[in-house]
């Protein structure tokens, strides 16, 4: 999944070990745009934390996995950046209606509905 959210709270970096060796992750705090803002918990491990992105203030465009999982009856539902970066650098999507190079689309060519004579119904 991927949001579009300003940066409004950078948590302090957690460190442990496990059997794999140390691990580190970070929280943050994204902000949705809109008419009802919403906050958002998002958690980064490893190699993802960038210090030099997750500035307050930013708007980053974030890809993320959710997970749910269950102990001891409850259920904890952690959202795992997987990529981050400034909102606007990503390749910009195709826009919709144009075609190569930029030329319009061809579009199909109109029905004309004038000589239905209404009992050839397709059903």
């Amino acid at each position: 999944m991927q949001l579009t959210a300003k940066l409004i709270q950078v948590l302090p970096v957690q460190t442990g070990m496990g059997k794999n060796g140390e691990w580190r992750k970070q929280s943050v705090i994204l902000e949705t745009d809109g008419m009802y803002p919403k906050k958002v918990c998002m958690t980064f491990w490893g190699d993802k934390i960038n210090e030099s992105v997750l500035q307050i203030g930013n708007i980053l465009d974030v890809s993320f996995d959710i997970e749910s999982r269950e102990y001891n009856g409850n259920w904890y539902t952690d959202l795992r950046a997987w990529k981050v970066e400034p909102a606007g650098t990503s390749a910009p999507a195709p826009q919709a209606g144009y075609g190569q190079a930029g030329q319009p689309a061809p579009s199909a060519p109109p029905v004309d509905f004038s000589s239905d004579s209404g009992d050839d119904l397709p059903f």
